[in-house]
């Protein structure tokens, strides 16, 4: 997506705060440095949804998968050229 992340990760060590302090971290020092700019790139926060089950993480790898249709970036899964999935393009 353009202007956020959806991210769907299995935490092995460590926490989920200190994996997004990580990501935000290290990202905006690579985009800044990249874009040449500086400055906060990402809002303070983020949202979180513990997948429980295999039905869960199903549902959540889906709608993550369907947000550029959503969007309008997209008219099928797998046809945003950013997106990036393991799982099996279906719905």
């Amino acid at each position: 997506m353009p202007d956020h992340v959806h991210w769907l990760i299995q935490l092995r060590q460590d926490t989920l705060a200190r994996c997004m302090l990580l990501f935000k971290s290290r990202s905006s020092r690579l985009l800044n440095e990249r874009l040449q700019r500086t400055g906060k790139l990402w809002q303070h926060g983020y949202f979180d949804h513990a997948v429980r089950n295999e039905e869960c993480l199903r549902r959540q790898a889906l709608y993550i998968l369907s947000n550029p249709i959503r969007a309008g970036l997209a008219s099928a899964l797998g046809e945003y050229p950013h997106a990036w999935s393991r799982w099996p393009m279906e719905a």
